[in-house]
């Protein structure tokens, strides 16, 4: 086998050769078809996320095909998969446990050609997905999934914003939303992804550099009842600005650090509820792939990159250039 391995903070990862994976008990052996990247595989090189564990495979978004089992999984022989990469999530759905893992760091992730999983976190892949675009879903798709719903408590006919289109979370939150009858509005500094957001069924985008964006936005399509965002810093005001009374906020990411400025009153006020949200449980993934199976969901691929070329995918996530995610063909 093949795996592409982080070995030391802000250098290139080296594809190694390493003895093909063996399973017992209730593992199997995936023969990962593709991969997909995630902002936190660019975080982890550059050393800006907390727990570094070197030298690891990263990656945590894959689909394939089981090779081999262990006895206690011998039913998954041969079908193909994706990967919940959420591992150890532990017993309260409200919040994950201290011993929470996400594959790709410390456990050796999908940037290879095979990956040792307990039979536990696979799923079948959806029917209507190439494995290109299953492997895209796993990661992004169940953030996005439990902030709109399981967090977020959204209801088809509500208002939606989601900041920042274009990543994968951003990105999924849209068709997602979407798919359920929502209204959703984006906002981002890209006019073209701004355009690119609109053709998959947002109505309307607003640059978030403007002056006045939220004035535009309140004028074209109210108040809005739900707020998915991963930005936070200086721009958080104006979210505070567009929610609705009872309004919720929900933050899975804080790029752009803490707001400088939080103005309770306004909180208050407006009975606004802000909420944090990461990843999600074992049953936010099963729900998550009912709701792309139902309404046949394609998760918007960017750029497939072979696994050769994994620190060039990386390189290109560093300025985010994309609209929804960038990929490895893992076949050797």
């Amino acid at each position: 086998m093949k795996a592409a391995v982080l070995k030391q903070l802000g250098s290139p990862l080296v594809l190694e050769t390493r003895d093909d994976l063996s399973p017992s008990g209730n593992n199997v052996v995936v023969q990962l078809e593709a991969a997909a990247l995630n902002r936190r595989d660019y975080w982890i090189t550059q050393g800006m996320y907390p727990g570094i564990q070197l030298p690891t495979t990263l990656g945590s978004d894959g689909a394939g095909v089981v090779s081999k089992t262990g006895d206690a999984a011998s039913s998954w022989l041969g079908r193909e998969v994706i990967i919940n990469p959420g591992w150890d999530w532990g017993n309260n759905p409200k919040a994950q446990i201290e011993a929470f893992k996400i594959l790709g760091m410390p456990i050796d992730g999908t940037f290879a050609t095979e990956l040792l999983v307990p039979a536990e976190y696979l799923h079948e892949k959806p029917s209507h997905l190439s494995f290109l675009e299953a492997a895209a879903l796993p990661l992004a798709g169940l953030t996005a999934y439990r902030a709109l719903f399981t967090q977020g408590r959204l209801q088809p006919g509500e208002k939606v914003l989601v900041s920042g289109i274009g990543g994968g979370v951003a990105t999924f939150a849209l068709q997602f939303a979407c798919a359920v009858g929502a209204e959703v509005i984006v906002t981002s500094s890209s006019a073209e992804k701004i355009a690119t957001a609109i053709r998959y069924g947002a109505k309307f985008g607003y640059d978030y550099n403007g002056t006045d964006w939220v004035g535009e936005a309140n004028t074209q399509f109210g108040p809005v009842d739900l707020i998915i965002d991963s930005a936070g810093g200086a721009g958080y005001r104006n979210l505070l600005d567009l929610a609705a009374p009872g309004g919720r906020i929900v933050n899975y990411g804080a790029t752009a650090g803490p707001p400088p400025k939080l103005d309770l009153f306004k909180v208050f006020w407006k009975q606004l509820h802000l909420i944090g949200s990461t990843m999600g449980t074992p049953e936010d993934f099963s729900a998550m792939l009912q709701l792309v199976n139902e309404h046949q969901i394609k998760p918007i691929v960017d750029e497939t990159l072979p696994l050769i070329a994994v620190n060039e995918a990386i390189e290109r996530m560093s300025h985010s250039p994309q609209f929804g995610k960038i990929t490895l063909d893992c076949r050797d």
